[in-house]
């Protein structure tokens, strides 16, 4: 007999009710997780805002040709520099996107484990959760993301092979057209619903110290019933932290703009307006995490045992699935 298909979630349970949870959370220990975005997520934020501002390599803006009668003619160059730009970094672009992952990954295993033990109410301290990524969070979750990237990314490359191999035959065929365009929707339908699927993984390879292709399985079945709310969270903050980005590419560079307090301003408050979204996003998912098992009936022994002695509300539905878990802090 086949397992009856997991109930749908309850009405109340939304993106609201995640956000409401997630900033409950954070309220409490709000130190602590201010602490965590300053060095992992601020970082990652002002990399991102002032990336379209970065000055990129292009000839010598002025070349003067001196020619000079001699017994051998030459050509002296006079070479102007450019200006130097208030955002030239010392770092090469691919020892700047390692240290951006490794700031990415750090953030997403310390603000997890932090919003992990403050939704069961425990302390939540700065050193136990730097401890706790070198010891058990850092190495399962680069494990999965690198799985999990070279999945996702690989779909895009398969599009954008389709579209060259069918590109010779687009402008003679409207079948070959039509049929590669739904392919590259379809492509891109799957690649989506993959990231939504999977969007409790890293969450998983922190919370459970498992890492490659279990975390994806298992977020994957945590998610049934659950990817409308999931779709939701991912929808919110992947819209919110393009429009701070797009707002942040606005910005222009002249001569003295560094100078400009309006111009500075700008970009620290774009830079902490995406951190907080990051923050959030993060903090989200661990929360939907935690709803996705009580509905599918693994959070009430958990809870049971961690607040024996505190008043436990756990409302079941047909008496088999907990819908919505309610403890009450005395």
């Amino acid at each position: 007999m086949a397992p009856a298909p997991p109930p749908p979630p309850p009405p109340n349970l939304s993106l609201w009710s995640i956000l409401s949870e997630s900033k409950r959370i954070i309220n409490a220990h709000s130190r602590h997780f201010l602490a965590l975005s300053v060095v992992f997520l601020l970082p990652i934020s002002f990399s991102l805002v002032i990336s379209p501002l970065l000055p990129t390599p292009s000839p010598t803006s002025q070349i003067h040709i001196l020619l000079r009668q001699s017994q051998s003619q030459s050509q002296t160059l006079t070479l102007t520099p450019l200006p130097q730009s208030p955002f030239n970094l010392p770092l090469s672009p691919l020892l700047l996107l390692l240290l951006l992952i490794l700031f990415s990954l750090s953030a997403t295993a310390t603000i997890t484990h932090s919003v992990f033990h403050g939704f069961f109410g425990r302390p939540v301290k700065l050193l136990s959760t730097v401890t706790s990524l070198f010891s058990s969070s850092f190495t399962p979750l680069l494990a999965t993301s690198i799985i999990s990237h070279s999945i996702l990314l690989s779909l895009p490359i398969l599009i954008l092979l389709l579209n060259y191999l069918t590109s010779p035959f687009s402008s003679s065929s409207h079948i070959t057209l039509t049929a590669s365009a739904f392919l590259t929707l379809a492509l891109l339908s799957f690649t989506i619903y993959l990231r939504i699927s999977w969007i409790l993984a890293p969450v998983i390879a922190v919370v459970e110290s498992s890492w490659g292709l279990e975390p994806l399985r298992r977020s994957a079945a945590l998610m049934k019933g659950m990817k409308g709310v999931g779709a939701a969270s991912f929808l919110f903050f992947s819209v919110a932290q393009g429009i701070v980005l797009w707002t942040g590419s606005l910005l222009t560079v002249d001569s003295g703009a560094w100078r400009d307090w309006a111009f500075v301003l700008q970009i620290v408050l774009a830079s902490t307006v995406l951190m907080l979204l990051m923050l959030y996003s993060t903090a989200a998912n661990t929360v939907l995490y935690m709803y996705c098992k009580a509905v599918h009936g693994e959070l009430a022994s958990e809870i049971a045992e961690e607040f024996a002695w505190q008043y436990v509300c756990l409302p079941f539905d047909d008496g088999k699935v907990p819908h919505v878990v309610s403890v009450l802090h005395v």
